[in-house]
């Protein structure tokens, strides 16, 4: 055993080096200003931090394929739409509905919530989306998921853009391509409401504390029964069942859970760009995540946070860092246009060096490289 994998395997070093990530985490905003640049790829990241790790207890842990994992992001920043704007503004007597908001959000039409319940809502709602969802891939198996997982992404981004033509008389939901635009900013209990006009700070910290929620119940349900249950599932969804594991609940139960965590992210994302837009809904976003469980690795919690990070800086500062590089050597072309091209790029090639993933999972690690190199050697004991 290398000495890396001795020291991750060293439950006291793990705590530290978590400690010091935070402590360092919580100190770096000071060294930017409140409205930097810096400081907006680095909400960014994290909300698809949080993203990916919905995704991989979906994908990693219970090894089911989802494709149509931008359905949550939907839904939780419509969540934010429904529920913090004047969308419906004829409630009440176009007087508004409102619950524990601030004074000036307390005067506007439409429906007010605080931002804690709005959460609540968007992981309810979410998780139910998720069950739905689940329910037409559970005889399923491989691509045929991955088919119908798409096929509701799909269903979702068309919903986006057509919310507001439902038949019969039904209330406009979406608003299209239009946006629903102004939302309410975050407003927490005994705090100042947040503005994205004067400092990012706030937008930093609330994400942050996000994701130290979600990495706890990440590492809770992994080692949970039913964490195990999602791994036996992935492994051999045969053996599982004939070992007991329920699979039609437990399958269910992964995507309920991941639905809730994007719908989470969703609603945060919703509130930070102030504006819900069908457009921001797009099958790429599916894919965007999903790859940064792949480059992570797979079923790997610290894995996929590194990927997510990796590939959300690559996205929002490397390549537009890089859109002059064609021009200077005679290509006319715009980089940013082949964002999704070198992200495809950079997976081919993880595939080749290092299928596991960044930082593997080591039942991952253990399947990717168990009788490597062994089968000439008993090729040969078998002519002897």
């Amino acid at each position: 055993m290398s000495r890396i994998q001795t020291l991750r395997d060293d439950r006291r070093f793990s705590i530290a080096m978590a400690i010091v990530v935070l402590a360092i985490a919580i100190a770096l905003p000071y060294f930017f200003t409140p409205l930097s640049p810096f400081m907006n790829n680095c909400i960014l990241a994290m909300a698809y931090v949080v993203m990916a790790l919905g995704l991989n207890i979906v994908v990693g842990f219970a090894g089911l394929l989802d494709l149509g994992y931008v359905a949550f992001y939907a839904f939780g920043s419509y969540a934010v739409g429904w529920f913090a704007s004047d969308f419906f503004s004829s409630v009440n007597g176009e007087k508004g509905i409102h619950f524990l908001v601030g004074d000036f959000a307390g005067s506007l039409p439409g429906i007010h919530l605080n931002f804690f319940i709005i959460m609540v809502l968007a992981v309810l709602i979410c998780a139910l989306v998720g069950v739905l969802i689940g329910l037409p891939t559970l005889r399923l198996r491989g691509d045929y998921i991955a088919i119908v997982t798409l096929a509701f992404g799909e269903i979702i981004r068309v919903f986006a853009f057509f919310g507001n033509d439902l038949p019969l008389g039904l209330p406009k939901i979406t608003n299209g391509r239009q946006a629903i635009a102004p939302v309410d900013q975050i407003d927490l209990f005994g705090l100042k409401e947040f503005d994205s006009a004067f400092s990012l700070r706030p937008y930093y910290y609330f994400v942050l504390g996000m994701i130290i929620f979600v990495l706890f119940v990440n590492f809770r349900l992994r080692d949970s029964r039913l964490g195990r249950a999602w791994i036996a599932i992935r492994e051999d969804e045969v053996a599982a069942a004939s070992m007991g594991v329920p699979l039609v609940k437990t399958k269910l139960l992964a995507y309920a859970t991941g639905g809730a965590l994007g719908g989470m992210a969703g609603a945060f994302l919703g509130s930070y760009f102030t504006s819900i837009n069908a457009n921001q809904f797009q099958f790429g976003f599916s894919i965007f995540i999903l790859a940064m469980i792949i480059l992570g690795g797979l079923g790997s919690i610290w894995g996929v946070v590194i990927g997510a990070i990796s590939l959300s800086f690559i996205n929002t500062y490397l390549i537009p860092e890089l859109n002059g590089v064609p021009e200077k050597v005679g290509l006319d072309f715009d980089l940013t246009q082949l964002s999704f091209g070198i992200f495809g790029f950079l997976i081919v090639l993880m595939m080749v060096l290092r299928p596991e993933g960044l930082i593997p999972e080591r039942r991952r690690k253990m399947e990717l490289t168990e009788g490597v190199g062994t089968g000439d050697e008993q090729l040969v004991e078998v002519r002897g």
